[in-house]
């Protein structure tokens, strides 16, 4: 990989290597203010929200000292959904901005559409490899990164896992309990394992993370930062597939 600058912008898959992204902060939190009428409560750095009838609520904290920079609490059924500091923002977004779907608020659906389909078909599409457990069944990304636990725990029915060779600074966990609806941990996972990239400056990459994910500049000239990046990502499916001996 070329030497690049930490300011540099660059494009990173799969998506769960990417770290963070806390420079898009804005995408998890405003359109819950800005279009749907949430009220806010802001004792910097946390930043706390509440839908309109009370029923849901979010808290972004991450000054936390056990690691959990956002959670999600949902009342009658109660359900929680606790995500750690490097889950990638767009797989958080893309859950909050849906939330008031799980309320029956539909306005703006057309802009923000929820998946609609299970946990499992989507991991099994994107994929993810299954495998029975005495608990219930472990998905596996196809690089081996990153795991979904979905099991019968009487607390958490999903668990999601991630480390680069137990490298430092790129552990994060995403954790559903039991009665949380089915769309909401299929609407994370689908836009986790979505195989398009995320923009990142170079430099919020986890440094353990780099010799595992994609990396593209923005700056790539000729076809373009996107279509080089898919190119580079057929390339690389392609030389990881295993070989059979011919018959």
């Amino acid at each position: 990989m070329t030497r690049l600058a930490p300011d540099e912008l660059v494009l990173v898959s799969p998506r769960h290597l990417a770290g963070t992204g806390l420079d898009k902060l804005s995408d998890a939190l405003g359109p819950l203010i800005h279009l749907f009428g949430w009220s806010s409560e802001n004792r910097l750095p946390q930043v706390s929200l509440a839908s309109p009838g009370g029923e849901l609520f979010l808290d972004f904290a991450p000054d936390r000292q056990d690691g959990l920079w956002w959670t999600i609490e949902h009342h009658e059924p109660f359900w929680r959904a606790e995500f750690t500091r490097q889950v990638p923002v767009e797989a958080i977004a893309a859950l909050t901005q849906a939330l008031p779907q799980v309320l029956g608020d539909h306005r703006h659906a057309d802009r923000i559409p929820f998946a609609d389909d299970y946990p499992a078909r989507i991991a099994k599409r994107c994929g993810w490899a299954a495998r029975s457990t005495t608990n219930g069944v472990t998905w596996t990304s196809p690089d081996g990164h990153c795991t979904a636990d979905h099991t019968t725990d009487p607390e958490h029915a999903w668990r999601f896992m991630h480390s680069v060779h137990d490298g430092f600074d790129t552990h994060w966990t995403a954790n559903f309990t039991v009665d949380t609806p089915d769309r909401v941990v299929a609407q994370f996972l689908a836009h986790l394992a979505d195989d398009e990239p995320v923009e990142r400056r170079f430099g919020d990459v986890p440094p353990m993370a780099l010799g595992s994910a994609l990396i593209t500049s923005t700056r790539s000239t000729g076809l373009g930062a996107h279509t080089q990046h898919a190119l580079e990502q057929i390339g690389r499916n392609l030389t990881s597939r295993p070989r059979h001996p011919p018959r």
